[in-house]
């Protein structure tokens, strides 16, 4: 299943792409979870995963486009979809590597087709997992989905997007952190390895991740992990 993220304040229109994902889905034997958002305010409070986000560009209060350039400087994988009326915006479009652009209202057929593209895109993105040998069996987690890692005397506990509850395993931390790899992953303290595509605010001494938890950052870390940030988001920490 693929989490489809709606921002669009029109309401026929979302309902029109709710629709045509539900066709295309039946067409290629792939389920889609729809999710609509009336504003950009709510694309960017970081609660609402996605697999593709299908983004109006007339938004009332921070447009489309805007939120688009937000949602680059942490997230670069995530296909993101413009589907308005301003066809002025296209050549634009791409600045925000975006992967498609429809002009409404939207064919059914031009849909499809710009659809095949962004399930291939999908799909890979998919592709990168973690395996936890969990207490309740193996779990294959996307490493997108990874919020942040952090060890309780021997125990792993593994916060990811979508999950109610911490997935918790034996093992290290460090070993942990090789798993997961340097470009999207950072150890910010003896304790903690966070997904820096999560993280929502950076201040002096605390990371704030997209679920709301307030990390601290270790004093000897600092340096190193406000690099990695920095780097992470195209130097604009």
């Amino acid at each position: 299943m693929y989490r489809a993220l709606i921002v669009e304040d029109d309401a026929v229109a979302a309902v029109t792409l709710c629709d045509y994902l539900a066709r295309f889905g039946a067409e290629k034997d792939v389920r889609f979870a729809n999710e609509v958002l009336v504003s950009a305010v709510e694309l960017l409070d970081g609660q609402h995963p996605a697999d593709i986000i299908f983004l109006d560009i007339g938004l009332p209060g921070i447009n489309g486009m805007e939120a688009a350039w937000i949602i680059r400087k942490t997230d670069e994988v995530t296909p993101i979809v413009f589907v308005t009326d301003l066809a002025q915006y296209a050549v634009r479009g791409y600045s925000v590597d975006a992967l498609d652009f429809m002009v409404k209202p939207v064919r059914y057929e031009d849909f499809a087709l710009r659809m095949g593209r962004a399930l291939r895109v999908m799909a890979r993105n998919d592709a990168a997992t973690v395996s936890l040998p969990t207490a309740s069996g193996l779990r294959i987690v996307a490493l997108r989905d990874v919020i942040f890692v952090e060890i309780l005397k021997h125990d792993l506990y593994w916060h990811v997007a979508g999950e109610p509850e911490p997935l918790r395993m034996r093992g290290s931390l460090k070993a942990a952190e090789e798993q997961l790899g340097p470009e999207r992953f950072c150890r910010i303290a003896a304790g903690y390895v966070v997904n820096m595509g999560h993280v929502t605010r950076v201040s002096a001494a605390l990371v704030t991740m997209s679920d709301g938890t307030e990390l601290t950052i270790a004093r000897s870390r600092k340096a190193e992990a406000m690099a990695a940030f920095s780097r992470y988001a195209g130097g604009s920490i």
